[in-house]
């Protein structure tokens, strides 16, 4: 049916794996989304704060503090602002006061914002206690979000979050920042109701998806139909050197092309820059790089937070290597889990540190550091087919009183519990993984697309695979072969390089982070990339594995 739409005849076998059906599904037209009305309360958000702006209302946005809550946080404050709101915001310092809005978080806002309103972007859905104590205060709390909910929801004045019980929006992997950019689409049609605007003197929203593609990519939500449409728009954007300041000072700050830029670069690059700020510092200065339209502002922000990436990356390496130390006697055939503790790490890595050593062992795993006063914070990262949250959900059900707090989604999530239950947090999470993880779930698989015909090892082929939206959940295409390895060598103590040969024609490859030697003949998975060297650009395979035949 694809390849009868007019689709390539390999991208259609791809779509297809991916459980694409209809070509209509790859439309990448900002009119092929989802409408806003189908998500729950949200038209009640929109009355509400169309009534705060009429009555001039002062809004402060708390946000979350990875790439997701900065770039929520920055579209929220452009949106606003643009129809007329009065709209500050305030990031917490993570590590003093805690995830989503705590009773602390909100008695500082008051303090230092004195709101009348209190909208939470990529947090919220948790902070029952938080929204108790805005509401004592006198402050309505406007609760933007899209982890998942616990048993009850938070007493706020409107919840706007695709994942809260009895919401109808189909498409349930909206970003925080996906959720933002929605409210404000139905905030602004009912504007248009009430002839504040009209089509022509309305804000242009359209504007902000540069911010929404950064955040939906960064946060590693499923790319469906309805994201990809929001990414291709951010990314249309990007290449056409009409995004924000902020945005094209990473870009440049990362030596990333903009012209070109793809999701690769906004998970890879832009995304671990923001991501830095909050997790080494705060976010205050990932957010001033996304809302300032300063230039020679944005520059200068936009090198600082490279500095403190580079920072992250010594920490995380250190961290690593002595996290590799603490399972030296590590035999993954003897275990289901991973957790692990160093009272020397830091708490804003410790979620890097547990994808890496993920990676290495394919096992969920949780990595733990002092949090102050006896306290140790996790953060935790998970394979297909074992739910995070839900494995968090029943440790504590099974010993009361263990966890302190937890959240999350499926594939991440944290915890704080006391520095001396480890052990038997660390005996509790191996238990729930023997009971739900089968031999074959522990066992990496790499999934490929089969073998590409000749006539496709061409840059031609690879400009076509490079304009779709790849990523979560919507892999970019790995094919496989058996090729004839006619040279290779070690680049750089850590790279292999190699020359292989299939049906008389050879291609430069490249298996990155590898140094063992293949055999004559290798079975290899491989992705396509178009490799520029003296203004030639050539057709080179990123191996992703091989094995010798």
């Amino acid at each position: 049916m694809l390849r009868q739409g007019g689709i390539h005849p390999v991208l259609a076998r791809v779509f297809a794996s991916r459980g694409l059906t209809d070509p209509r599904e790859l439309a990448v037209e900002l009119q092929a989304l989802v409408p806003p009305g189908a998500l729950r309360q949200i038209d009640a958000a929109a009355v509400y704060l169309a009534d705060a702006i009429a009555a001039g209302k002062k809004m402060t946005i708390v946000a979350d503090y990875d790439c997701d809550g900065a770039t929520a946080c920055a579209t929220a404050i452009r949106g606003l602002t643009a129809m007329g709101a009065r709209v500050d915001y305030i990031v917490p310092n993570r590590f003093e006061y805690g995830y989503g809005l705590t009773p602390e978080i909100v008695e500082l806002t008051a303090r230092e914002k004195s709101p009348d309103i209190i909208i939470t972007v990529d947090n919220g859905i948790a902070s029952i206690d938080g929204v108790a104590a805005a509401k004592a205060r006198g402050i309505d709390v406007v609760v933007t979000d899209h982890h998942l909910p616990g048993d009850a929801l938070p007493d706020a004045r409107v919840i706007v979050n695709p994942n809260q019980p009895e919401c109808g929006f189909p498409s349930k992997h909206l970003a925080g920042v996906g959720v933002v950019f929605y409210v404000l689409l139905a905030l602004r049609a009912e504007l248009r109701r009430r002839g504040v605007f009209d089509a022509q003197t309305q804000p242009k929203l359209d504007n902000l998806l540069d911010l929404v593609a950064l955040g939906t990519v960064a946060d590693v939500v499923k790319l469906d139909t309805n994201n990809r449409i929001l990414v291709a728009q951010g990314l249309k954007r990007m290449r056409a050197g009409r995004m924000h300041a902020g945005v094209a000072a990473l870009f440049r700050v990362a030596g990333r092309e903009a012209r070109c830029a793809s999701p690769f670069d906004l998970g890879f690059a832009l995304g671990p820059r923001l991501n830095a700020a909050g997790r080494l510092e705060d976010m205050s200065l990932g957010i001033e790089c996304l809302v300032t339209d300063d230039e020679g502002r944005a520059w200068a922000i936009a090198q600082e937070l490279n500095d403190i990436n580079l920072k992250r990356r010594e920490i995380e390496a250190d961290m690593q290597g002595t996290a590799l130390l603490h399972l030296d006697d590590f035999k993954p055939a003897d275990a289901s889990t991973i957790a692990v503790f160093d009272d020397g790490w830091h708490q804003g890595v410790i979620g890097i540190v547990a994808s890496r050593l993920k990676e290495k062992f394919y096992r969920p795993t949780i990595t733990f550091a002092p949090a102050g006063d006896g306290w140790i914070k996790g953060s935790g990262r998970s394979i297909p087919g074992f739910h995070l949250r839900d494995a968090l959900d029943l440790v504590s059900k099974k010993v009361p009183g263990l966890i302190d707090k937890f959240g999350g989604h499926a594939m991440a999530a944290g915890l704080t519990i006391r520095g001396d239950h480890f052990d038997t947090f660390a005996q509790a999470f191996e238990a729930v993984g023997r009971a739900w993880l089968t031999e074959a779930q522990l066992e990496r698989i790499v999934e490929t697309d089969g073998p590409l015909e000749d006539d496709f090892y061409s840059t031609q082929f690879i400009e076509l695979l490079d304009g779709q939206v790849w990523g979560q959940g919507f892999a970019p295409p790995v094919f496989c072969d058996e090729f004839r390895v006619v040279s290779q060598r070690i680049l750089k103590d850590k790279h292999l390089k190699l020359l292989l040969e299939r049906n008389g024609r050879r291609y430069d490859a490249i298996w990155f982070g590898h140094t063992d030697a293949l055999g004559d003949k290798a079975r290899v998975a491989f992705r396509l990339d178009a490799n520029e060297y003296n203004g030639v650009t050539k057709v080179q395979l990123l191996v992703e594995h091989a094995e010798p035949v």
